[in-house]
């Protein structure tokens, strides 16, 4: 199928939402979270999202899950919201913003680490250079002098969040392997809304429900909630997927190193985050090694191609 020829101030404008709007749900999530409970916060998020996204596609004629197809989506969507999302949400008590998106970028190392160990997808000399690089600047973040004013939890939460973002992997490369609706719709629906009600109901297990009052949420975290919900979740969305249909998977696939540069900035400018000199320079490393796993190609394909049909339906995230 010939891609379509939009405008190209509408390809300008689809750009812009995912590189600004994507970089700017690290800081609303930390504004979220200051009076709204974590799992609540992101649970409710995904729940709603997935509810409509699973409604619109039936309203286009998708055809109702089976019980294996449901099964299937609630353990990919226990992978990528209830686990790395639910890491992600309560680390951002902990991590700077910034710092958060830094270590959420480099998520296609992971896709490639577990492409060559399980799927004997070998990489190729670039890719290589990519994950080791990936690697050190991940250890050159996660250090105490990274961290200025952070507290006993920091350095564990950074390392969680790395944890995370390997189940993300797994789960987003586990969603191509899996019998799912044949409507990416509806497949995206189930999974966010299985780890949106397993998030909330981590919210009950912890006793955080039980300790929630509408009356006690800020109009900051009010407003950050509805920022993420509609802007991140559905604007920047919407715009992610049309950029994949009318231009390349790995040109689309550039927010994972324009992101954490924006999230800096924002937590710096609108956050009070301190930036430094390890954490730029960590995060420059870490920025270049997502450049070069987007952007080299291995098995004849982009390493972003492996996992741009996770991608679509999964960067409904705070993504974050």
């Amino acid at each position: 199928m010939p891609r379509l020829q939009p405008a190209r101030w509408l390809v300008i404008a689809a750009f812009a939402a995912v590189y600004l709007i994507w970089g700017s749900t690290y800081l609303a999530l930390r504004f979220a979270i200051e009076t709204i409970p974590v799992f609540l916060m992101m649970g409710s998020r995904f729940a709603l999202a997935g509810a409509l996204l699973m409604l619109f596609a039936r309203a286009r004629g998708a055809a109702l899950p089976t019980w294996k197809e449901v099964r299937n989506a609630s353990i990919v969507g226990a992978l990528l919201f209830l686990i790395n999302n639910g890491i992600l949400v309560w680390a951002a008590q902990h991590v700077p913003s910034g710092v958060l998106a830094l270590l959420v970028a480099a998520v296609p190392m992971w896709f490639a680490l577990i492409d060559w160990l399980f799927n004997g997808a070998r990489p190729t000399p670039p890719v290589i250079v990519g994950l080791l690089l990936g690697v050190g600047g991940l250890a050159l973040l996660i250090s105490p002098d990274s961290f200025v004013g952070g507290d006993e939890w920091t350095i564990p939460a950074a390392i969680a969040v790395v944890f995370g973002t390997i189940a993300w992997a797994s789960g987003s490369l586990l969603s191509r392997r899996v019998a799912m609706p044949a409507s990416t719709l509806m497949s995206t629906g189930m999974q966010l809304f299985s780890g949106g009600m397993l998030l909330m109901a981590l919210d009950v297990l912890t006793g955080e429900a039980q300790r929630f009052s509408l009356a006690q949420v800020s109009t900051q975290s009010a407003l950050s909630w509805m920022y993420l919900f509609t802007f991140g979740s559905i604007i920047a969305f919407s715009a992610y997927t049309f950029l994949l249909r009318v231009t390349t998977a790995t040109r689309a696939a550039t927010y994972a190193f324009v992101n954490p540069v924006v999230a800096l900035f924002l937590g710096w400018l609108l956050g009070s985050e301190v930036l430094t000199e390890r954490t730029l320079l960590a995060g420059g490393i870490i920025v270049v090694a997502v450049a070069i796993l987007i952007l080299s190609r291995g098995q004849g394909k982009p390493v972003v191609a492996q996992t741009e049909v996770a991608e679509a339906g999964q960067e409904l995230k705070v993504n974050s």
